[in-house]
């Protein structure tokens, strides 16, 4: 036989198991990556959702009972908020804690506390 160069059949299948590694590698990270894209959406999202609810909280006359939520725009129409009200030191205080709950599709994902003076 001549001597050929080239690759040989053992060769060849070291290299694709070798690049079959490196690319369900690869693929492996992507799937991780695109989980953590969207569990960083859902949380900035409703961190900014429970800040507009706060704000808008703010905005509304003293209560001493209840705060009504802001309307949630349609595109966000899996996340849910919630209002909690409680006064401090008595009933007669004029120092509340709100708290605003936001929910995505049930589950709670950010809450947001803050004081209120009359």
């Amino acid at each position: 036989m001549k001597s050929e160069k080239g690759f040989s059949l053992i060769e060849v299948i070291v290299s694709l198991a070798i690049l079959g590694i490196i690319g369900a590698s690869l693929l492996g990270a992507l799937g991780t990556a695109s989980k953590v894209l969207f569990i960083a959406d859902v949380r900035e999202t409703a961190k900014n959702l429970a800040e507009s609810q706060m704000e808008y909280v703010k905005g509304q006359s003293y209560d001493t009972s209840e705060y009504a939520s802001a309307p949630i725009p349609a595109e966000y129409g899996n996340y849910t908020a919630t209002i909690g009200v409680e006064s401090l030191y008595s009933q007669a205080s004029n120092i509340q804690k709100i708290a605003v709950t936001i929910r995505h599709q049930g589950n709670v994902v950010t809450k947001l506390e803050d004081y209120r003076v009359r």
